[in-house]
């Protein structure tokens, strides 16, 4: 039986950045609501219970914020006005009153609610597919990617509305699309009926991410 260890700790990875963007989405009132985006699906599968907020920050994100290294890290908090610390993690409160809906700001609601649906898709399929098919032969798990794909969710959560947030959110949805891709490739090398049904399932989450 193979081990299904690093497609554990890839999909732990990929909840923390998951539970990130959606406390992101809270923060800027994208989340509240069955109207808004992403709001129409509770991931029960990726969070047991919900998360406690305290005061305007995202503040049970866990000591993985921030450690990504290098601009994505200590770059990032260095450059930071006035933060709340709670439980190792810093994050820029984020006020609600952002003026008028402008297009520019409606185009970047809708590509975090795409970044957020695709990855609370791949966890549940990874989680309910790709797990007993770990367990019974094992295929490559890119373990890096989501470790990648984590750490700039993270920057992500550090950043005001303006160009380094659209890059970085540019920049997840990027990585999350190579994370598929390469379940996909690493599925192809095993031809099987359940292999066919995870393939076009995680095939289904890659066009949710269409190139931007």
């Amino acid at each position: 039986m193979a081990s299904p260890a690093p497609l554990v700790a890839s999909i732990s990875h990929q909840m923390v950045a998951l539970q990130t963007l959606q406390l992101l989405q809270q923060e800027w009132g994208w989340g509240d609501g069955p109207g808004a985006p992403g709001g129409s699906r509770d991931p029960d599968h990726v969070l047991a219970a919900p998360v406690r907020r305290s005061g305007p920050l995202r503040a049970q994100l866990g000591p993985e914020l921030g450690m990504g290294g290098g601009a994505v890290g200590a770059g990032a908090r260095a450059s930071s006005p006035e933060v709340e610390v709670e439980g190792g993690a810093e994050l820029l409160p984020l006020p609600r009153d952002r003026g008028p809906c402008t297009l520019a700001r409606m185009a970047m609601r809708s590509a975090l609610a795409r970044v957020v649906d695709s990855t609370s898709e791949l966890v549940s399929v990874e989680q309910t597919l790709l797990g007993p098919l770990q367990q019974e032969r094992s295929f490559p798990i890119h373990l890096k990617d989501s470790v990648e794909f984590r750490n700039i969710c993270s920057h992500l959560a550090l950043q005001i509305e303006g160009q380094q947030f659209d890059r970085d959110l540019n920049a997840a949805h990027q990585c999350l699309k190579t994370i598929v891709k390469k379940l996909i490739q690493s599925l192809a090398n095993l031809p099987s009926d359940a292999h066919m049904v995870a393939c076009a399932s995680l095939r289904q989450i890659l066009q949710n991410l269409p190139d931007v």
